[in-house]
């Protein structure tokens, strides 16, 4: 009787954790698949403010190019490509190409700290309520979405830029 019951007790376990396991999976494969940025489609709209209190909308950038990074201070491979897109939004800068700077979320203070530490000019704006985040389905940082006059994604990349590739993407997107 004890060692039904003991087989008992351990099989329902066993279920209960297969099922956690299986949801586990599941919704780990599954999550924000309908909220993807696909290559080819428009752009995600959003509005944000930058450090120095201005509203920054997507849609205002209609007819240039848009470098949209999204990065962290923290984030080590972010830090490293930084001065790459300062350089090169000096050099694209008056010829239609944009590079628009979202942070994941951080504290105002930590992100003017770090944007003085590295003398960045670009326009950096915070996604503090992480509805860009979500609406791009960012994960892994760094992430680069290269748009186009249009308002259309033509390409995304992970990872941390070299000045080269850099230059590379600034010039698909020149209008």
């Amino acid at each position: 009787m004890v060692k039904k019951r003991r087989l008992l007790i351990r099989t329902v376990i066993l279920v209960i954790l297969l099922a956690a396991v299986g949801y586990t999976l599941y919704a780990n494969f599954t999550k924000d698949e309908g909220q993807k940025v696909a290559i080819g489609e428009k752009a995600p709209d959003f509005e944000l403010v930058d450090l120095n209190g201005e509203t920054h909308r997507l849609s205002d950038y209609e007819g240039q190019g848009v470098f949209l990074n999204f990065w962290g201070t923290y984030c080590k491979p972010c830090e490293k490509e930084m001065p790459y897109m300062e350089e090169q939004y000096q050099q694209f800068k008056d010829k239609g190409v944009q590079v628009l700077a979202v942070n994941v979320g951080e504290s105002e203070f930590a992100v003017k700290k770090f944007a003085e530490r590295h003398q960045l000019t670009f326009p950096i704006v915070i996604d503090s309520e992480n509805d860009v985040q979500s609406a791009y389905g960012i994960n892994p940082l760094p992430i680069t979405f290269l748009i186009d006059k249009d308002g259309t994604v033509i390409k995304s990349f992970t990872g941390s830029l070299t000045s080269e590739k850099v230059e590379q993407f600034m010039k698909e997107i020149q209008p």
